[in-house]
Formats: structure tokens, sequence, C-alpha cells
């Protein structure tokens, strides 16, 4: 196994802490001096690994589609790409967004960035392709490029509670039953997948995530987690 060397070392310290303020004060409290001053290194030395904030949320969105789903996977106990975990995943997001404005910071700062947007909407494709083949044989890569991009729409409305008086349960079904029309999913499997969603405790998924996301970064392996931000 190759060593890890002192360059990805840096990288790795830079991340681990980026993941730990931006997920304790929000990523828009996060300050690129204060994490350098933190890890006792120049905001230059920093900025060499990680140019911009962005960059480091971008880095952390990318690790983060990852474990997210897997958490979402085993919640479904449906095996691999199932219609349910989507679903779970959408309203454990929308219930972290609602009781903790720290996690809605950092996910509408995720939607709102161009370059971590396009992570999301890159793996969400290649996810959509497997979820829905059976209800969208003919699509081609397009097809599904383009529907990701409405779909990340209703993700951030879902999101943004900013104002909104609607009760989250009437809001998360909307969503689902937007997204999953998209995808020609048939109405019987749509309210019977909405249901089981509704029926969980996903609030108290949702408040699992980032809390088990951050362990994750700080507890694996340099060698694990460089190969994670490698792809």
């Amino acid at each position: 196994m190759a060593r890890v060397n002192r360059s990805e070392l840096t990288k790795l310290e830079i991340i681990r802490y980026a993941t730990k303020k931006m997920l304790e004060t929000g990523y828009t409290n996060t300050q690129v001096r204060a994490i350098a001053k933190e890890l006792n290194m120049s905001p230059g030395n920093l900025t060499f690994h990680y140019r911009t904030k962005e960059d480091m949320l971008a880095e952390l969105v990318e690790l983060l589609c990852g474990f997210q789903w897997k958490m979402m996977e085993e919640e479904a106990k449906e095996g691999y790409s199932s219609i349910m975990a989507v679903c779970l995943e959408l309203a454990a997001m929308a219930s972290m967004c609602e009781e903790d404005e720290v996690a809605r910071d950092f996910y509408l700062s995720a939607y709102s960035s161009p370059k971590c947007l396009a992570i999301i909407r890159k793996n969400d494709t290649a996810r959509a392709k497997e979820v829905y083949k059976e209800y969208c044989p003919n699509w081609t890569d397009e097809n599904f490029e383009v529907a990701e991009i409405l779909v990340a729409g209703i993700e951030y409305s879902t999101l943004n509670t900013s104002g909104v008086t609607v009760a989250l349960e009437t809001r998360i079904a909307g969503a689902m039953n937007s997204i999953l029309s998209i995808f020609n999913v048939p109405e019987e499997i749509r309210k019977k997948t909405i249901d089981r969603v509704l029926s969980k405790d996903f609030r108290k998924l949702g408040r699992r995530v980032l809390n088990e996301f951050k362990q994750y970064v700080e507890d694996t392996n340099e060698q694990a987690l460089m190969d994670l931000l490698k792809g």
C-alpha cells in the first residue's frame, strides 16, 4: 500500500478540521484564516492546498454524498439503489434543515455553490440511472442530466425553510411526489413509498447524518480517507 505523503497529510489535516468547523458553526461562519490559525499554518500554506473556502466545501460534499447515500440504503433495507433510499435522503436532509440552523447553512451553501452543485448533480445522475432505469428504459444520459437539474431545484426549495409555514411532512411529501413523477414512477408506487418514508423516524435519521459523518472523517485512517478524496 502506498504511503500518504506530507502534502497529502496536510490536506487531510485541513479537511478534517474544516469538517469539524463547518458542521459545528456553519459554512458561512467558517473563515479560512481561522482554520489556518487553528492548524498553526500560514493562510498561504492553506490556500496552496485549497484555494478557496468553496474548494474545501466541495471536498466535503464529495465525501458526504457517498457517506449519506450508504446510510440511506442501510436504513431503507431494500438493497442497492432503491427509491425508498432516495426519498429517505430528502426527508432526512429536510428535517435537518428545519431543526438545525447550522445544517441548513451547510446544505444551502452547497446547493448555492456552482462547484458543489455540479458534484451533487453528478452523483445524483449516476444514482438515478440505477434507481429509475425500470421506469425510464429509453432515457439517454442527457435525459437524466436534465432531470437532475429539475430535481436539484426541488431539493433546494425543500431544504430552504426561510419564511415557510407549510408543515415539514407536507413539504416532503410534495417534493418526493414531484421528483418521482419526473422519473415516471407510477402513482401507486409513489404513494406507497411516500407513506413508508413518513411513517419512519426520519428526523432521528437526519440528526444522525452529520454527526456520524463528522466522526467518520475524524476516525477514518489517512490512507482510506485519501483514497476517498481522490475518488
